[in-house]
């Protein structure tokens, strides 16, 4: 089992974009929002599972959502679907905002799709999700 400090989280998650400080670290945990410490020898330490919370946390901070309601979410989840949630985090870095053209196809479809590609491939991409989501309503 990998352990880590406050300190080695902090900066893990901002080699990573995340804009947290060694402060907000230690809060998160004193509130309770992640899990508790894990005890190895006499110290209560950070492993990759408490990484994951974080990460997920400010991903779904990202959207908007209060810490109360965050934390609402993430408990009953194992830690499969928390990973899943902080893993989106490309999605929420501002030069993917600034490059990445994003197409709503329906109102639960969203598509990103990057500036390299072609304007025809970018409409062959957006048109065939939108006939697989045509055809998905009429079943």
């Amino acid at each position: 089992m990998k352990v880590y400090t406050a300190k080695q989280i902090t900066e893990m998650l901002q080699e990573q974009d995340f804009d947290i400080n060694l402060r907000t670290v230690r809060y998160y945990t004193q509130i309770g929002i992640v899990p508790a410490l894990e005890l190895v020898g006499n110290k209560r330490v950070y492993t990759n599972k408490h990484l994951n919370y974080f990460r997920a946390i400010l991903v779904l901070a990202k959207t908007g959502e209060s810490l109360a309601s965050i934390q609402k979410k993430l408990q009953p989840l194992d830690i499969e679907e928390i990973k899943k949630i902080g893993d989106q985090a490309a999605f929420f870095q501002s030069h993917n905002f600034l490059e990445h053209e994003t197409h709503q196809v329906s109102e639960d479809v969203l598509i990103t799709l990057s500036p390299k590609i072609s304007a025809e491939l970018k409409q062959r991409v957006i048109n065939s999700v939108s006939q697989i989501i045509k055809g998905d309503q009429n079943k």
